[in-house]
């Protein structure tokens, strides 16, 4: 896997039905303008290692130096280390969404979002999600 990540600029992390199909599936709590949510998706580390991001003992080294960039549809971007999310290291648990409080997310929100339930602020908790890339820091 490292050597995919260094022999590419930037590395597409596909969000589609059937790139998140067969994932295990997650839940997470966001709190966005007051309002709490229940919401359920996968996590965005095994949607990064279907795409063929470093994982587990293999982020080390140059895989420390990635990010995830995530990108709404009005171009709003929030970054994220791939240590970060990663489960030996920084095991911060990212959800990208498809459901909250048991319904699929509406077009004004979705129809996938980002939820970090442990930042205290939802700035990160991106909506409108369009693209996902796996890039190098320079």
């Amino acid at each position: 896997m490292m050597l995919l990540l260094a022999a590419l600029q930037v590395l597409p992390i596909p969000l589609d039905a059937a790139a998140r199909a067969g994932l295990p599936a997650a839940s997470a709590t966001l709190t966005a303008h007051g309002t709490k949510q229940t919401c359920t998706g996968v996590w965005l580390r095994d949607l990064a290692a279907r795409a063929g991001a470093p994982s587990g003992e293999a982020v080390r080294g140059p895989a420390l130096a990635s990010v995830v960039v995530a990108e709404a549809r009005d171009g709003y971007r929030v970054v994220f280390s791939l240590g970060e999310i990663d489960a030996k290291l920084g095991n911060a648990p990212i959800l990208v969404a498809d459901r909250c409080n048991g319904q699929p997310i509406g077009d004004a929100d979705g129809p996938l979002r980002l939820v970090v339930p442990g930042d205290a602020r939802g700035a990160r908790s991106v909506r409108q999600l369009q693209a996902l890339r796996l890039a190098p820091v320079p």
